[in-house]
């Protein structure tokens, strides 16, 4: 466009015509002139029960709490009761709680347009549809705006995004006449898929990792160790709201049970037996493969191996209290073809919030082999561990 305008201004500059040079200043003019900006969309419309208008962008509601945005107030959080009027000028799509909603077919069971709340009740304005009844405010579990809706209920989001977990680590060192050191550690990770709770679950991936890693050093005594290492992996495929498909891993090693690697692979079915934005509960079924690799102690017959067809039945229980969150599972694993072969666990951790993402945490472990290896001194077939450690939530922003 510049190249054009000069080889203009060259051409007039030889005629030299006063006419030429009106020409090209209304030609400039035309082209120079910037597009009209597109005007601003049209702000919400929140009124307050007392008569008070705030003008902003309406957020969303969640289970009766309605949150809007105002430039002067910042984000203000109300329940409907204090509420009465709200219009709003962008879409967003209302649920009720008498609609089931699962999977892709949401998208046909939810109405979708602007939002007036009048009277205590929500009237959505669809386009090229039918009209929507009113929903009662009391019905009205949820109203999020169409692109969250679209982005939840129709794309699933790539493999490495929408993982939330923590990570913890704790550390004790003693120097002295003993010299002593123990490092304990752990990261869980889960991804759900739909991420938020006003849709029904499709699928849930989730891993982690836990260790405790010590010596006990003394000049003219045997070190004495201590390792206990634990990782597992699962994916859970929703064919209900509440029950599921699931197939799962786990690795445990654990030197004080003279047990170099169990490894057990399997899948099964879950059931979601309790279900709340505080409370969850889980229990599981499987058949799995299960082998066991002890280690040699110097002065013990070696111990074979063992390949063991079993299962795992299993219970996990979350808590999201306002002062701690309390996380427990417990888990049984008989085998079939050597009844004597079973083991059981026990996790119990409690983590209590201190600053942003860090929280404070304490935790047990507890785990039971029925058949170590015959050993000198004896192997103890219970083991037991105690760790505290600071801990850091990981939260995803999809």
């Amino acid at each position: 466009m510049d190249r054009l305008i000069r080889a203009l201004i060259s051409l007039f500059h030889r005629i030299g015509s006063p006419a030429a040079w009106l020409i090209l200043g209304a030609g400039t003019l035309c082209v120079a002139q910037p597009k009209p900006a597109a005007p601003a969309a049209a702000p919400d419309v929140l009124v307050l029960s007392n008569g008070d208008t705030l003008h902003g962008k309406f957020v969303s509601e969640v289970a009766g709490k309605v949150t809007f945005h105002n430039d002067s107030l910042g984000d203000v959080t109300l329940t409907w009761d204090k509420i009465k009027e709200l219009h709003t000028a962008q879409k967003f799509a209302v649920l009720s709680n008498t609609v089931k909603l699962r999977g892709r077919r949401v998208g046909n069971q939810i109405p979708v347009g602007t939002v007036d709340m009048t009277d205590q009740a929500v009237t959505v304005h669809t386009e090229n549809a039918a009209p929507v009844a009113p929903v009662p405010v009391k019905n009205t579990q949820y109203v999020v705006d169409e692109a969250t809706l679209d982005k939840q209920a129709f794309h699933e989001p790539s493999f490495f995004t929408g993982w939330n977990g923590s990570a913890t680590a704790g550390a004790t060192i003693v120097s002295a006449t003993q010299d002593q050191y123990t490092f304990s550690g752990g990261m869980s990770m889960a991804r759900v898929v739909p991420s938020v709770g006003w849709l029904d679950r499709r699928n849930r991936t989730a891993a982690d990792f836990s260790g405790s890693f010590g010596k006990i050093t003394e000049p003219g005594t045997p070190t004495e160790k201590t390792a206990i290492f634990h990782a597992g992996a699962e994916r859970d495929e929703y064919f209900s709201a509440r029950f599921f498909a699931l197939a799962q891993t786990a690795f445990d090693h654990n030197f004080g049970q003279s047990l170099a690697l169990q490894s057990a692979f399997g899948g099964g079915i879950g059931w979601t037996v309790l279900k709340s934005p505080k409370h969850e509960l889980d229990v599981k079924g499987t058949i799995q493969y299960e082998s066991q690799q002890f280690l040699t102690t110097p002065g013990s017959a070696p111990t074979p191996n063992q390949n063991l067809i079993g299962s795992t039945f299993s219970a996990s229980y979350a808590a999201h209290l306002k002062l701690f969150t309390l996380s427990q599972s417990v888990a049984y694993i008989p085998a079939y073809n050597t009844p004597r072969a079973y083991s059981a666990n026990e996790t119990d951790t409690l983590t209590f919030p201190a600053y942003k993402n860090f929280s404070f945490s304490i935790g047990t472990l507890d785990s039971y082999l029925n058949d170590p290896p015959l050993t000198t001194p004896r192997t103890k077939p219970n083991s037991f561990q105690f760790t505290m450690g600071l801990t850091y939530a990981i939260k995803s922003k999809y």
